[in-house]
């Protein structure tokens, strides 16, 4: 039985690499090819144990911090949701994080269930490619142009978020038209207050509303059944599909990891609180973007702090 050594230290963070001038000024040692197997708390010792293995090496590695930072996010494995006769689809079903490219669909029947960013690019890309493609549109969505992103933010230095939702708003009405003609509901609120309350980036187009106005692409409403060869939607609609490719985003996984996360995820990896027991903080869970997980950042550090005293 190999031999392992304890390296302890101060604070744990788990994810994905920082930049080589954060690195460099902050004097940080990551660890790079190394996969984190387990983390728990150990009451005893009153340190958080961590378990990684070096990818290179094969290697276990343990680690013992006062303090345990999961900055993994929430992108950690592709989610389809349950739906009723998913089992029994004879055709392909895959996540859009498995999707490559549209080239092997050409002439197919597609349907793209999503209509984030991923789902409206990929189904661009396959009607780019010539297959019969079809999107499920189920909750309202805000469609900009990446001009109108760079508006706004250069808005945001001057003007309230309420103004500017108002001004792009009705520029994308404007440059779009009523989306909502063309099964594409709209939030009441504003595309950037929607991003702060609900966590939903706007939609930028590629170009998918156009080949949507030309029907190369048909906008569906929610599923209500998945048969062996079609799919049933919740207007009585019944049609055929040779694939599904699931743009429905990604589920968090770190519970299958972290054995001590009740005071911090629910079961199913919903997040509870930023901070949790014990030491044990997250950052970017939060849906709110790069400035989620600023804050997220920040207030950590206060509160470690403030546990530390005058240590740091």
């Amino acid at each position: 039985m190999a031999n392992f050594t304890k390296e302890e230290i101060d604070v744990v963070v788990v994810g994905a690499g920082p930049s080589d001038e954060y690195v460099e000024h902050f004097n940080i040692k990551p660890k790079f090819q190394t996969c984190v197997e387990s983390a728990f708390y150990n009451s005893g010792e009153k340190k958080w144990n961590v378990k990684s293995r070096n990818l290179t090496s094969g290697e276990i590695e343990l680690y013992a911090s006062d303090f345990l930072i999961l900055a993994t996010g929430e992108n950690n494995e592709g989610y389809i949701p349950k739906m009723v006769g998913i089992e029994n689809f004879k055709g392909e079903i895959i996540h859009s994080s498995d999707y490559r490219s549209g080239e092997k669909y050409k002439d197919k029947k597609v349907l793209v269930v999503g209509s984030g960013n991923s789902g409206m690019e990929i189904a661009f890309d396959l009607s780019n490619y010539g297959s019969h493609t079809s999107i499920v549109v189920r909750s309202p969505i805000h469609v900009l142009t990446r001009e109108m992103v760079y508006i706004a933010m250069l808005l945001l230095k001057y003007l309230p978020i309420s103004l500017i939702d108002t001004v792009i708003a009705k520029y994308a009405k404007f440059k779009f038209g009523n989306l909502a003609e063309l099964g594409i509901p709209q939030p009441e609120e504003g595309p950037f207050s929607f991003k702060i309350s609900k966590g939903r980036s706007p939609v930028i187009d590629v170009g998918a509303i156009d080949k949507i106005k030309l029907g190369q692409i048909k906008v569906l409403p929610k599923i209500s059944e998945i048969k062996e060869h079609t799919v049933v939607f919740d207007n009585g609609d019944e049609h055929q599909f040779d694939a599904i490719i699931f743009a429905t985003g990604y589920k968090n996984i770190a519970t299958k990891w972290l054995k001590d996360y009740s005071s911090i995820f629910l079961e199913d990896g919903t997040l509870i609180n930023w901070k949790g027991e014990n030491g044990l903080y997250c950052a970017g869970f939060s849906k709110r973007g790069i400035a989620g997980i600023s804050m997220d950042a920040i207030a950590i550090a206060d509160d470690i702090k403030i546990v530390r005293g005058d240590k740091i």
